[in-house]
């Protein structure tokens, strides 16, 4: 068959409803997802595949003709209906099931859908470890040859499971009742933060609740800052203590602090990291490698272990499992957790631990994360190049001087500026990333680099 390839990505496979994912494609991932699990396993009795989806409105035929080609191959299929993607890990260890699927695009816009896959105990399926191998399994036509068909189970009451298991995980802490302003654009955020604020006491108001996955208000996408916009000015009209926002399917979490401001995802990631090392003290944090140098300053501090890791949440979760991570964080807001069924993001420990921290500290949240804003950062810029690996090159060339990493792209450091420039996995891009000791020095380096890409690209 035809088949788009470019879709089946690093983390995931993700791509336009109708154009390129149809529910003829969802069965045939079905049979390859399966094909791939049951040579792994050797399954002697019927393989079980936990399978979810978001609030999409293609979300449902997917999930039926994705279900569809499992029975078709012999698995015994655990329907868990509408779920974040945080709840459908935990249904997979939960359930002890041989590995799963989640129908999402994540905060990618209305237009697109994709499925997420994981092996047991959540444990994903990633490019380089399956989802390269699906596609040219598709590809090559194969057909599905089992004659026994599995079948669907309906699991109820993963959701509420998922959530007080992770709010049990951030430790018996007390919290303080707080005024809190919730945004979920409209995604599976307002699933476990319902389920979140029915354990703890708070004035929550809630914005863009109902599910639609059209995005009526705006991209479910909280990295974008045109996308907080809205929660931000919320918090200050009703001087709320602080705001929370998460993306399409739930998997990140931003904070807005009382003053109006986003906490960063690297201070974020550095004080739960010390959080977690005060109940296990020099354990392992993993973290990914593009700048936000504050992260490693707070490990260190708290006499953590760094832990350096590409970039991607398969890659992270890769990374904690083989050193023994107890926690780990993406720049883009992932933010994961060594949990009793798998190693995955907990959005829900997340957010109770930070209000339990407010309360212990009897601080506003602006005036716990203020002085930690040390270092001032580029954010992410793209560059269009063809030759990715030439450009890296004359970038070390002209950058020799500095302190060389190659664990993704290449990182570069200086005394006063660092930076990583890595390439896309499925563009001819270049994504710059660089934090520095000041403004000046972040703003005189970045537009250097900038200029250098573009005179050379």
């Amino acid at each position: 068959m035809s088949l788009p390839k470019h879709i089946f990505k690093m983390y995931d496979i993700r791509g336009l409803v109708d154009e390129e994912i149809t529910e003829d494609l969802a069965k045939k991932i079905g049979f390859a997802y399966a094909s791939l699990r049951q040579g792994e396993i050797g399954a002697q009795t019927p393989m079980t595949v936990v399978v979810g989806r978001d609030m999409r409105d293609s979300s449902i035929g997917y999930q039926k003709a994705l279900m569809e080609g499992l029975v078709e191959s012999g698995v015994r299929v655990l329907d868990i209906g509408l779920v974040s993607t945080p709840a459908f890990y935990f249904g997979v260890g939960h359930l002890k099931a041989d590995g799963g699927i989640m129908v999402s695009a994540s905060h990618n816009p209305a237009a697109y859908n994709g499925f997420k896959l994981t092996r047991e105990m959540a444990i994903p399926v990633s490019g380089e470890s399956g989802i390269t191998d699906m596609a040219d399994w598709i590809e090559a036509g194969n057909e599905v040859t089992n004659t026994e068909h599995g079948s669907i189970e309906i699991v109820d009451g993963i959701p509420v499971l998922a959530a007080k298991a992770e709010f049990a995980h951030a430790g018996d802490h007390p919290i303080n009742k707080m005024k809190i302003v919730c945004d979920s654009a409209n995604g599976m955020g307002a699933q476990f933060l319902d389920e979140l604020f029915k354990i703890v006491d708070a004035d929550v108001t809630r914005m863009f609740w109902d599910f639609d996955g059209n995005f009526p208000n705006h991209e479910a996408d909280p990295f974008k800052p045109e996308n907080i916009v809205d929660i931000q000015a919320k918090v200050l009209e009703l001087g709320a203590d602080l705001g929370i926002t998460t993306d399409g399917d739930g998997d990140r979490i931003f904070f807005i602090d009382n003053k109006g401001q986003l906490v960063t995802p690297a201070v974020l990631r550095g004080l739960l990291s010390q959080i977690v090392l005060r109940d296990a003290p020099g354990a392992t944090i993993a973290y990914d490698i593009r700048p936000g140098k504050i992260t490693e300053d707070m490990i260190v501090e708290a006499g953590g272990v760094p832990s350096v890791a590409r970039v991607g949440h398969s890659l992270i979760k890769e990374q904690m499992r083989s050193v023994g991570a107890v926690f780990g964080g993406e720049s883009s807001g992932h933010f994961f957790y060594t949990f009793p069924t798998g190693t995955y993001e907990g959005p829900v420990t997340v957010a109770t631990q930070i209000l339990q921290e407010i309360t212990r500290r009897g601080e506003s949240l602006a005036d716990i994360v203020e002085h930690l804003e040390r270092y001032v950062h580029s954010g992410e810029i793209n560059f269009k190049v063809e030759d990715k690996a030439g450009m890296m090159e004359m970038l070390k060339e002209k950058y020799s001087q500095g302190q060389l990493n190659e664990l993704d792209g290449i990182t570069l450091t200086f005394d006063n500026f660092w930076f990583n420039v890595r390439g896309s996995n499925t563009e001819p891009k270049l994504r710059l990333n660089l934090e520095a000791v000041d403004k000046d020095t972040m703003e005189s380096k970045r537009d250097e680099i900038i200029a250098f890409i573009k005179e050379n690209a």
